[in-house]
């Protein structure tokens, strides 16, 4: 089992409540109020689980500036009140900062029994191989 620390635990829930409420803004057809505070407690409660010092070493790394770019560029507009469009900005962003591990990730979820077999179906697997290999996402 994994011990975490309390501040590490403290960070956990708030990045849950960061992505229920980007999921619940999007779901109120963009509800820029519930984006922003979604937004907020997202990047809040990763600086409290990684620590300060290694979400901005993570973020603000030379290779990573445009995606970094991108995510608080669309943070940003969705607190100025242009939601979708700053959704949109953000979505590309977080796919350009967490492409390396979207490989992991497809490799443990492929693990899960019932999961593993739907990634697997005809139409499903093509598009999980492509997103799964790092390389490809530009």
């Amino acid at each position: 089992m994994i011990s975490l620390t309390d501040s590490q635990k403290i960070g956990m829930g708030l990045t849950g409540f960061g992505v229920f409420f980007l999921f619940f803004g999007m779901i109120l057809f963009f509800d820029k109020a519930l984006l922003a505070i979604g937004n907020i407690l997202f990047v809040a409660g990763l600086s409290f689980v990684i620590g300060l010092e290694r979400t901005f070493r993570f973020f603000f790394q030379r290779h990573k500036m445009k995606a970094t770019g991108f995510f608080l560029g669309g943070v940003f507009v969705v607190l100025i009140g242009w939601p979708i469009i700053g959704v949109v900005l953000e979505v590309y962003g977080f796919f350009l900062l967490f492409r390396g591990f979207f490989p992991v990730a497809v490799g443990f979820i492929r693990r899960v029994p019932i999961l593993g077999s739907l990634l697997n179906l005809p139409g499903i697997s093509g598009l999980v191989d492509k997103v799964g290999e790092s390389n490809t996402m530009v």
